[in-house]
């Protein structure tokens, strides 16, 4: 008998939350529309002549940075983004329907790698954008293609595909002030105490395992804390909870290091040339950022309260529990805050358009040959292998990008299969290089 399976709830299921702050998505463009092949017909005009309306382009895939997104969550769970295709051209010259764009929230300071790694886009505030994936080009209707000497044209184009890509998101929360510390030093009780954020407190390692976020009031003036999850000595080379949320300390105005006084395991008063230096070999440029040293758990601080004092006359110490120096602790950090805003220049978001080459490659394959190469594949795709005009037109647009030469200088013969696009082609050249280079020399000359 069969058995019903639980469905499961939205937000059920999640690993660890419903915290995603890296993800790889493959993103596709809508495939253009096919162009018509369509005559007029009206009555007593048996040969009206051409008009097939153009298929539109597809729709593109962007990626938009917007606050009302906080995790990469949605794009974990559902990895696969398309877009509409474009609409099919149809008679009477009426073009198709233009393919309906998709557009991809993502939390602000989402930063985008293409499939080599290549930093492509910083979307560093809300609105920024980028095309992920373009729609492929409409085809052009047969009327497009009427000449003075090719009067009733009965092919048109097909639609092109759309661009895909595979792409890895990368989530670095936009934060005024990141707390840093060892695991369970106090950084989410104080986050708690200082702002209006409820993380998860209990006393064992690593409760936190997901960046919190508060909002921290100061008089009119308000700024961001960031309670970085847990870091230990060996962090940035992935020990503990890793380099997995370093990556959030690189956009705090803003460090905090947190002394946990009440420590048994170590000395707490070593723990900020720890945390120094594994933030100096994740990212070299945090050496350099305003920082506050800052002792917690001061009910149980005991003679190390004194010690802290002369080794950082600038740090305070705290106790979040008991709300002891809270509030000079906010005003102290307010004006931190305010000082980094004026002096560092806002974060800008930006596209990298990164231009590579596209040359035609031939390779030897199956007794045959394979071609690859953007612009060759595209106009193998685009044409209607079922009308000769068609193909001829192909033929020709292949020798002006420089396919044949290629395949001669490869060892391509006369009578040799290529492959283009899924396409399989006999190769037909049109004459050897050194019949172009002397004119009067006949076939079979030696």
């Amino acid at each position: 008998m069969w058995s019903p399976r639980r469905r499961l709830s939205k937000g059920q299921g999640a690993s660890q939350g419903g915290f995603v702050d890296e993800v790889r998505i493959f993103v596709s463009g809508g495939a253009g529309g096919s162009g018509s092949a369509a005559f007029h017909h009206e009555p007593y005009k048996p040969k009206g002549g051409p008009d097939g309306g153009d298929g539109a382009d597809g729709g593109s895939v962007t990626l938009r940075a917007d606050r009302s997104v906080g995790t990469l969550l949605e794009l974990r769970d559902h990895p696969h983004v398309k877009a509409a295709p474009g609409g099919a051209g149809r008679s009477k010259r009426r073009d198709g329907a233009h393919g309906k764009n998709r557009v991809v929230l993502v939390p602000p300071g989402t930063v985008v790698h293409d499939e080599d790694e290549v930093l492509i886009a910083d979307l560093a505030n809300p609105g920024d954008e980028i095309v992920a994936a373009a729609g492929g080009r409409g085809g052009r209707g047969n009327v497009r293609f009427t000449t003075s000497t090719r009067r009733a044209p009965s092919w048109a184009e097909k639609g092109e595909p759309g661009e895909e890509r595979r792409l890895r998101l990368e989530l670095r929360l936009l934060a005024d002030v990141g707390l840093v510390g060892f695991p369970n030093a106090g950084k989410s009780t104080l986050i708690s105490r200082i702002s209006a954020a409820r993380p998860k407190i209990a006393p064992y390692p690593f409760t936190t395992l997901a960046p919190n976020l508060g909002v921290v009031r100061a008089g009119e003036a308000t700024f961001v804390v960031a309670d970085i999850p847990g870091l230990v000595p060996g962090a940035h080379a992935g020990k503990g909870l890793g380099d997995r949320f370093l990556r959030h300390v690189r956009r705090a105005a803003v460090l905090v290091f947190l002394i946990d006084l009440a420590a048994q395991d170590r000395d707490p008063l070593d723990d900020v040339v720890v945390l120094e230096a594994e933030l100096a070999a994740f990212d070299p440029t945090l050496t350099g950022r305003p920082s506050l040293v800052i002792a917690t758990k001061l009910d149980l601080g005991g003679d190390r309260i004194a010690q802290v004092e002369r080794r950082w006359p600038d740090a305070l110490v705290i106790s979040a529990v008991t709300g002891a120096g809270i509030d000079g602790l906010i005003i102290r950090l307010a004006r931190a805050v305010a000082e980094a805003r004026a002096e560092a220049p806002a974060a800008v978001g930006y596209v990298r358009h990164v231009v590579r080459e596209d040359p035609i490659r031939v390779i030897r394959e199956d007794g045959g040959w394979r071609v690859s190469g953007r612009r060759a594949e595209r106009a193998v795709q685009s044409t209607d292998m079922a009308h000769d005009e068609a193909v001829v037109r192909l033929q020709r647009r292949l020798i002006s990008m420089g396919v044949e030469r290629v395949l001669e200088d490869a060892g391509a013969v006369r009578g040799d299969e290529v492959r283009i696009a899924g396409q399989v082609f006999g190769f037909e050249p049109e004459g050897s290089r050194e019949d172009a280079e002397s004119p009067g020399r006949t076939p079979g000359e030696s």
